[in-house]
């Protein structure tokens, strides 16, 4: 399996106000790269920091998501899946910043690892931080690179335990 895991943290209530992207390229079941970047968004108003601790001052000297897209799209090539936490926010996030930027956004299917963790070792709550204890992975919640790198490492132990990932697909 060949996939890349995302998460974004976005500014404000816009999908396409990204501040920081993390990603985790997992080819065979192995981590073999990673990716992170701070993206200034589109607008100053930095609404969630109180949730994932980035400001204005963190990102205002930052490339816009449209300097970012080359090296993320570079990133994501080959991937057959595309994978996140709640899959559907990230979908949205990711569109709505290539959207903006004039840019189509990649045509590769995701992975929804809360509907994954359901599926495989029926978790409830499925939010990251209780999907990471029950798994036992290590997780500093809402850091962009930890939350990818939790979602690579969940889709890998659900490959190991034998669950069909394509069952977690968004629609």
């Amino acid at each position: 399996m060949n996939l890349v895991a995302i998460d974004f943290e976005t500014a404000d209530n816009g999908p396409d106000s990204a501040c920081a992207i993390g990603m985790v390229r997992v080819v065979d079941g192995e981590v073999v790269a990673t990716q992170s970047h701070l993206i200034q968004p589109p607008r100053q108003d930095m609404r969630y920091t109180y949730i994932h601790g980035i400001t204005w001052d963190d990102v205002c000297g930052e490339p816009v998501f449209a300097d970012i897209w080359p090296k993320m799209k570079a990133f994501m090539e080959g991937a057959d899946w595309l994978a996140a936490h709640n899959a559907g926010f990230d979908r949205r996030v990711l569109t709505a910043c290539c959207d903006a930027a004039g840019f189509a956004p990649p045509e590769i299917p995701y992975l929804c690892t809360v509907k994954l963790a359901r599926q495989a070792w029926d978790i409830r709550p499925t939010k990251l931080p209780d999907v990471c204890r029950y798994l036992v992975i290590p997780l500093r919640h809402h850091d962009h690179s930890s939350d990818a790198m939790a979602c690579a490492k969940i889709v890998v132990a659900a490959v190991e335990d034998g669950c069909d990932v394509t069952k977690a697909r968004l629609n």
